[in-house]
């Protein structure tokens, strides 16, 4: 056999080699592309777990607000105002210690504050709900403001939280308010919070942090809906 015989069966036996070759690198190309857009779109989704709000009533008796951090609660509390000045709500109800860790009562400087941050008008159809200051979660702060609720003959009310914090807290309110008795509809607002923003929360260290934690507590009131 000649050389140039022998080079062209070399060529010819190499050739579906390389091809075959190719086409795995594209198969794993494509697996590989497929799998970071689903995890990409995985991870976007994961944003938006945490939240689930309710349709918002042509008006209810009063707005809840729940405790939260200082800018939390501070954007909750905002959120339950435009509520007010909207007409969607005839009163807000404020949960606070009754005395600051000093010893001093929180009430009167919580009103000061509503007067001079949104006015008299506002502060007139605010109520406060003294809470001991050792409440620490979303289940005991719905157990010491039933009673509050269950004075004023509601009805039904929006519950104002953060957006992150919806779902976890219309589970735990429905539940507490179930196992008190109170046959009361429960409207799940949710408001922005500077401390978490759904879109993109990976790329944000206290993004990522808030979501961790809320996750964390979400899910054993999730199993306890089963």
């Amino acid at each position: 056999m000649s050389r140039s015989s022998q080079s062209l069966e070399v060529i010819s036996v190499a050739s579906p080699i390389r091809l075959r070759s190719g086409k795995s690198h594209l198969k794993y190309l494509a697996l590989t592309v497929t799998a970071g857009v689903a995890f990409a779109c995985l991870l976007q989704s994961a944003g938006y777990l945490m939240i689930s709000t309710d349709p918002l009533p042509t008006n209810a008796p009063g707005a809840v607000v729940l405790q939260g951090s200082f800018l939390g609660e501070r954007a909750r509390l905002a959120g339950a105002v435009q509520l007010l000045q909207q007409g969607t709500v005839d009163r807000i109800l404020l949960g606070v210690p009754h005395e600051s860790y000093w010893g001093q009562p929180l009430s009167p400087q919580v009103k000061d504050y509503i007067a001079r941050k949104y006015g008299d008008a506002v502060a007139s159809h605010t109520d406060i709900c003294e809470a001991d200051p050792a409440v620490d979660s979303t289940e005991e702060e719905a157990e010491a403001l039933s009673e509050c609720i269950r004075g004023r003959g509601w009805n039904s009310f929006v519950l104002v939280t953060s957006e992150y914090h919806t779902r976890r807290a219309g589970i735990i309110w429905r539940r507490v308010l179930r196992n008190e008795h109170l046959q009361v509809n429960v409207i799940v607002h949710g408001v922005t919070d500077p401390e978490y923003q759904p879109r993109g929360w990976w790329k944000s260290r206290r993004s990522a942090k808030t979501w961790f934690m809320e996750f964390v507590k979400l899910c054993p009131n999730l199993v306890s809906l089963h």
